[in-house]
């Protein structure tokens, strides 16, 4: 039997490399997982992947800026499956350049994806948590929100904000057995990266001086953060919340 076995789990950007990893990652562990992505088709992908190999999983259309389509996904959901135990944010994006270089129309879609979604994500489930007092949240920042990134000033503002948020929901709702913890990835090998290469001058450069920065000595892999959002998720973690781990290969090494 799994860690997270007949939990129900709703995942955000479940589509993407991280989301898509930590799908499969749950299904394996014996969670029914819901794929959340603004794009059916790869949530639809990492959906049919799990089936696939005997798990259960369903794809479910969501942008996490419209209070109504989170709205109507959780109601999908708990539809289908019943109430929701765990609850992932992990959609994000971002435009990589120089903070003077970005525009307020720029800034308005960080944010709305960024911290709003997940403003509208907790809102949505809580409820249903707080109704059965029991509830487990793994939200996904970034080391950016911990101590800042070049050309990332409204992305690096967004997931501090979300660090802050997560520790006062687990301050205002540890009284309904709900956990609230944050994980940070490092630099990571995901389309996200990819666009931030390309924001660079000399992407290969750019790698390389990550590369010498990291002490485990390679960028991060989707892989390498399932095992993370898994622990944070499961009763394994049911004395911990309110806390920050960064997965980032040492990159980081701040408290």
């Amino acid at each position: 039997m799994g860690r997270l076995q007949d939990k129900v789990a709703v995942i955000t950007g479940g589509g993407g490399g991280i989301g898509g990893a930590t799908c499969a990652r749950f299904a394996q562990e014996g969670a029914r997982v819901a794929v959340l992505d603004r794009n059916l088709e790869a949530a639809q992908a990492v959906a049919q992947r799990i089936t696939g190999e005997g798990g259960a999983a369903l794809a479910v259309e969501c942008d996490i800026t419209s209070r109504a389509s989170v709205d109507a996904a959780v109601a999908q959901v708990t539809g289908q499956w019943g109430p929701i135990d765990i609850l992932v944010n992990n959609a994000g994006w971002d435009v990589f350049s120089p903070f003077m270089k970005t525009r307020p129309e720029q800034w308005e879609k960080i944010i709305a994806i960024n911290l709003t979604g997940a403003l509208h994500m907790h809102h949505a489930v809580l409820p249903g948590m707080i109704e059965r007092r029991q509830g487990r949240i793994v939200n996904i920042a970034s080391d950016a929100g911990r101590v800042g990134s070049s050309g990332e000033a409204v992305y690096a503002a967004c997931k501090a904000g979300l660090i802050g948020f997560s520790k006062t929901i687990a301050r205002e709702h540890s009284r309904h057995n709900i956990t609230a913890n944050v994980v940070c990835p490092g630099p990571t090998d995901t389309a996200l990266f990819e666009d931030y290469k390309k924001g660079a001058g000399n992407p290969e450069k750019l790698v390389e001086a990550f590369v010498r920065s990291i002490p485990l000595g390679r960028i991060g892999k989707a892989d390498d953060l399932p095992g993370a959002i898994l622990f944070f998720a499961s009763d394994d973690a049911a004395f911990v919340t309110g806390q920050v781990l960064s997965v980032s290969g040492g990159l980081t090494m701040a408290g």
